[in-house]
Parts: C-alpha cells; structure tokens; sequence
C-alpha cells in the first residue's frame, strides 16, 4: 500500500515537482493545495490526475489541508515561509518535505532558532522532515558519495563548495525571481516582513541561502563545519537588488569536523557563464573536481550517466518522458525526480531520510555563522551543530 501525499504550492517552482510526486507508484493519492485556485485548477482538471487525484482534494490554505488525512506535505512555498510551515505540519501529524532553505529572512538568530525547533519538533513528534537540496542529487554528488564509502578518497584535506549565480543572469534573472514572489498573494505580504528587520538595521546576505554549495562537500565527506571566518563584499553596481543585503558576495573558509578545511562562495554579484551549483573535493588517495576523478597519476573525465545513481526499475518506468525512452528526471541536474523518490521511500518505509532535519541544519547553520563572521570584518566564530540523526 502507497502513501498519500499534500503538495503545497504549485507555482513556477512547486508545479514542477507535481507530476513526479503523482507519477510516483508508491503514492497512492495526492492533494493540492495553493492560495490561488488556477494553480490548484490547472492540476484538478487534468484527465491524467484522476486517478490519484479527488476534487474534495483541494485546498485554499495550509491550515485546511493540515486537518485532512494525508501522511506528508510537500511544502514549496516562498522561502520565508518553510520553516514556520514545516512546524505546523509537523505538529498536524504530517511527515514534511520542504524546500530549500530551511529558512530564507534577514535575522539569522532567528533562523538558528527555526533550525532548533524544527529539530526538536521531529524527535516530539516522530515524524520525518526532508530538505529538498538539489546539489545532494546532483549526479556529481552521488557518483562521489560512492567513492568515499569505498575509501578512494582516502583522507580528506581540502573541499570547495560555490554557487555564483550573478543577480542579473540571462538564464535566471534574480531580480525577475523577487518581482514574481512578491507580485503572489503570499509573496505580497513580504515588504512587510522585511521592513521589519530593516528597521532594526537587520540585513541579510548570501549565505542566508547556503544550501546549494554547502551541502556537496558536507554530504560527501559527512563532516560539518565547527569554525568558520568569511568576508563580505559590499554591492558595487548599486543595483536596488541588494538594498536589503548587507553584501554581494560572500566568502568563507571553515575548519569540518574531520580536520580537513572547506572554502565556500556565495556570490550574486559576478559574472559567470552559469549558474550552477559546484564542488570539488579532494583526499590524499583521490580527488574530485570539474566532472572528473583525479589521482597521482591520472584525471579519467566522466559522464552524467556514470556519476548518476540508477532509479528503482518501476520508478524510473514511471517517470519516463513523453517519448517514453528517457527518465523525465526534473530541475537541477536532474535532481527533482532523485528527491521526490528519497522522500516517498522514506515515508512509505518508515525511516530518515537522507537530508534530514540534521543534515538540513548542518547546511543552514554555516551559511549563517559564515555571514555572521562578514558582519564582524572574518571573526573566527563557532558554529553551533545539532548532532547526527539518530539511527
């Protein structure tokens, strides 16, 4: 027997993950849930969702599809709403997928204080949160996964992580993101909430959304930062983007648990030829980088299909294109469908899943001391750490 599963929020974003989460054979029914009904209508009417889908199934608000009896929520809302969403759904007795990050304000005590409170709400409660982190997916992280647990990389020494995706890009324009956030019945209520913080003289910065360069070398070498020093730059193009940020660009240099020393870039303001999320890492036996494995005496390039982890057979049948040759494997690298199957599996069998709620705060946790240290001109500075999941 199959799971059901709400999926909140079906914007740009949400509506991308819709059919994966339908099309999955361990989901048994699915409900929808958006503020705007087109979103919901555009999915309800449909003649392929009828057969996991109910019109009773449709809802308005999180506070309406809490009550029903659904076994998880997919949250995809605008990013200063996951956290205190997740929360709610926890508490309603769902098992919770959100997307990324955990949380997105200016205040980052205030989201340390979410990380807690999440994490406290999965032991209470028992239920399983998962953070939709799309680099975790990656074929490059999975294919490097595999080669740590064999022990190829040996010791680690040295990882680099970043996401430089220029505020003006022409394959994703940031600016155009915000006016679509903010122009939504939800996004609508933000200037609000962000005045708030501005008036306390509270800025946000890069790191504030670290997850898609952290979490690479962090889920490969499973090691978490302990200390980290960083410097800001402030924007230099004066472009109203970053009124609210106290810089463009952020870098920072952390000390992980396992000795070794990780650099991280999150940079808005430059000029690259992608946005893509990348990482390297590198161990005395063996090292990783620009999509190959490197040793002493030879750099052997490799192929998405090499590093890709392979589906479960009746998943990725599923899940096949329209031409029906080719697994429809989503966003990011081909992330999304790797995600909605980890979340699925996890619930459906009862157990963690991979990017956990303490994986999860592991992310977030260095991206905040990280812009904390900015704050302070590279003030070596702790960062706090909620544990392991249990076993």
């Amino acid at each position: 027997m199959g799971i059901s599963i709400g999926l909140v929020g079906l914007g740009a974003f949400g509506s991308g993950f819709a059919d994966l989460f339908k099309k999955h054979p361990l989901v048994d029914r699915v409900g929808l849930c958006d503020t705007e009904p087109d979103r919901v209508k555009a999915f309800a009417e449909r003649e392929d969702w009828r057969d996991k889908f109910n019109p009773q199934d449709a809802y308005s608000s999180l506070d309406e599809i809490s009550k029903a009896d659904f076994d998880a929520l997919a949250i995809i809302t605008q990013p200063w709403l996951h956290a205190p969403q997740c929360l709610k759904a926890l508490e309603s007795g769902k098992h919770v997928y959100s997307a990324v990050p955990i949380s997105s304000i200016p205040d980052g005590d205030e989201i340390l204080d979410w990380c807690d409170k999440l994490v406290n709400a999965v032991k209470r409660t028992g239920k399983h949160y998962m953070l939709g982190e799309t680099t975790y997916y990656r074929p490059q992280a999975m294919y490097c996964r595999r080669r740590a647990a064999e022990g190829a990389f040996g010791a680690f020494t040295y990882s680099e992580g970043e996401y430089r995706h220029a505020f003006d890009s022409p394959w994703c324009d940031l600016r155009q993101v915000l006016v679509q956030r903010r122009n939504s019945k939800s996004g609508s209520e933000y200037g609000r909430i962000l005045k708030s913080y501005l008036d306390r003289n509270i800025h946000s910065g890069p790191m504030h959304y670290p997850t898609h360069s952290v979490s690479g070398p962090v889920c490969v070498m499973k090691a978490h930062a302990v200390k980290v020093c960083a410097w800001g730059q402030k924007a230099v193009t004066g472009d109203p983007y970053f009124a609210d940020s106290s810089f463009s660009n952020e870098t920072a240099l952390f000390l992980m648990s396992n000795g070794s020393t990780m650099r991280i870039c999150e940079h808005r303001e430059c000029t690259a030829t992608t946005d893509r999320e990348e990482f390297r890492v590198y161990g005395t036996l063996g090292s990783f980088e620009h999509d190959a494995w490197c040793t002493r005496k030879e750099r052997t390039p490799l192929s998405v299909e090499q590093m890709r982890d392979p589906l479960p057979p009746d998943v990725a049948e599923a899940w096949k294109d329209s031409s029906g040759e080719s697994v429809a494997y989503g966003g990011h690298g081909g992330s999304h469908a790797f995600l909605v199957h980890e979340f699925v599996d996890a619930v459906a069998h009862d157990r963690i899943p991979a990017i956990n709620i303490w994986e999860a705060a592991r992310y977030m946790a260095a991206g905040v001391m990280a812009h904390k240290s900015c704050l302070r001109d590279g003030e070596l500075l702790d960062v706090p750490d909620w544990g392991d999941a249990p076993m």
